[in-house]
């Protein structure tokens, strides 16, 4: 009898895999016009370099006009010779002017037509313990991970109602899943991408326009190499797990993600484990996706709590260190 359930279920699987493959929607690359925020360096440079090679116009938006003009010259030599598409820029500060966001926009596709791919991926990062954050911190990591991103998307997505087609990513974080210490200021506001992402998807599905949360892990970029000098100790060996992947592979799943229609893209395996523990009530753009996170929900559950229990030590044992240390500086002080 467990061999003909098994038999049975093997035989779902397989149908829905096959179904989910034959319908799902796909989003073209090869001569839309993709607006990347964030265009000048890491993630955001990776991601216009790859759409390039597929094929795509691109416009990038940052704010330093330097690092703009140089990530411009390393996207065009990605290009094929003799290739018409076209890469162009504005530098714009996406927290502080919509109206200069707006005229960005209508520059660039008055240069490349409509903007049919929107990739938000504008963002920084900060950690410190709660009790050493400023509130000023928080304003400002959520003025540029959350409202930089609901500025730039309010100015496309009217040109995407009209043409009733598009897709909008939006790059969040692993640590926009879970928190992690020292990160209650950075997780909170790649948390609320998610809730803006998974609200507007409902808004705009009748519009055929589709939405994407990306989740990428550490990630190899200059900006993490800035963020390692000031992390605490406990931060740098809890994220140790996740491992570290190149900004090229982190840019190719969330590209190839998107082009399959997929609401929620991970990276690795607990990128993976994560997106399945943390699904919820996201939309369900997949049917093989909708089944593997029923069916291994409890089991990933399970090894959240050793994973939790890990993290748990390693932070009683970074504080033990630290008070230990510090019983030592004092005695020594007294003796002296």
């Amino acid at each position: 009898m467990l061999w003909i359930c098994l038999a049975v279920l093997f035989t779902i699987f397989l149908i829905l895999f096959v179904y989910s493959i034959l319908t799902a929607p796909t989003t073209q690359m090869s001569g839309a016009h993709v607006l990347i925020t964030g265009g000048s360096s890491g993630i955001g440079k990776s991601l216009a370099i790859e759409a390039a090679n597929r094929g795509a116009n691109i416009t990038l938006i940052a704010r330093n006009q330097a690092r703009l003009r140089e990530a411009k010259e390393e996207v065009e030599k990605s290009l094929k010779d003799g290739s018409k598409q076209c890469i162009t820029y504005f530098s714009v500060d996406v927290t502080k002017d919509p109206h200069a966001l707006e005229e960005a926009v209508k520059q660039a596709e008055k240069k490349l037509g409509v903007v049919n791919i929107l990739i938000n991926c504008a963002g920084t990062s900060s950690s410190a313990k709660f009790i050493d954050t400023p509130p000023e911190e928080f304003h400002r990591l959520m003025d540029v991970n959350y409202y930089g991103s609901v500025l730039v998307t309010k100015a496309v997505v009217p040109s995407l109602v009209n043409q009733r087609k598009g897709h909008i990513v939006f790059v969040s974080s692993m640590g926009g899943q879970l928190g992690l210490f020292g990160y209650t200021a950075y997780s909170a506001s790649k948390f609320a991408l998610r809730g803006l992402a998974e609200s507007l998807q409902m808004e705009l599905k009748p519009y055929n326009i589709q939405v994407t949360m990306a989740f990428p892990p550490d990630t190899d970029t200059p900006g993490f190499a800035e963020e390692q000098k000031m992390k605490p100790k406990e931060t740098r060996l809890v994220s140790e797990s996740g491992g570290l992947f190149s900004p090229q592979t982190v840019a190719r799943t969330i590209l190839d993600d998107m082009m399959k229609g997929k609401f929620l893209s991970s990276i690795g395996l607990d990128g993976y484990m994560l997106s399945c523990l943390t699904s919820g009530f996201s939309p369900v753009t997949s049917a093989i996706d909708a089944v593997q996170q029923v069916a291994l929900m409890g089991i990933f559950r399970l090894v959240s709590v050793f994973y939790l229990m890990h993290f748990d030590r390693v932070v009683r044992k970074c504080k033990d260190e630290a008070e230990a240390g510090t019983g030592d500086a004092s005695k020594d002080k007294k003796t002296s």
